[in-house]
């Protein structure tokens, strides 16, 4: 699974999974800095790595007003947490991103690129622009297949179709 979709599972998730609502999301990642620290865990725990390179003799730049830029020691490159990903070159917050993550987790049924786009105060275009980053992350095969017992509730598979009224 991909890190959008190991992130939509997390961010989705609360204690002992309980399914995580919009408020509790907004909290829990307050701004910026909260995002890419959480992302950062959840992509390299303890152990950074280059995305270009696979180094890990990397180190946090110190700068001025970029958070969360490392260094590669390796091929002398310059990058950060969101490299590689759904989030590579965006200027949307991240905070944006996580609660769309949420919608569209959360949807029972698709959520239009004009509903997300009322719900985080943004255009239509940049809301549609990230339905389908989402969409394309959420569709990689990198996870494994579901064994032994799956449940699934509203869920209608073959079978005969039902009797209708015939007048």
């Amino acid at each position: 699974m991909g890190l959008t979709g190991v992130l939509g599972y997390h961010i989705t998730m609360h204690r002992k999974g309980d399914a995580m609502n919009l408020l509790t999301i907004f909290s829990r990642f307050p701004d910026q800095e909260a995002c890419i620290e959480y992302l950062e865990k959840v992509r390299w725990g303890h152990n950074p790595y280059c995305p270009l390179c696979g180094a890990t003799t990397v180190a946090r730049k110190i700068d001025s007003g970029r958070i969360g830029r490392w260094n590669c020691h390796a091929c002398t490159s310059s990058f950060n947490v969101l490299s590689n990903t759904i989030f590579e070159k965006t200027r949307i917050p991240l905070q944006k991103w996580f609660l769309a993550i949420g919608i569209v987790v959360n949807a029972k049924k698709s959520v239009s690129s004009h509903q997300l786009a009322r719900d985080l105060d943004m255009n239509q275009k940049s809301a549609w622009f990230m339905q389908q980053r989402i969409r394309a992350a959420m569709l990689t095969d990198e996870g494994e297949l579901l064994q032994g017992i799956v449940e699934a509730d509203e869920t209608y598979v073959g079978g005969k179709p039902r009797k209708g009224n015939r007048r």
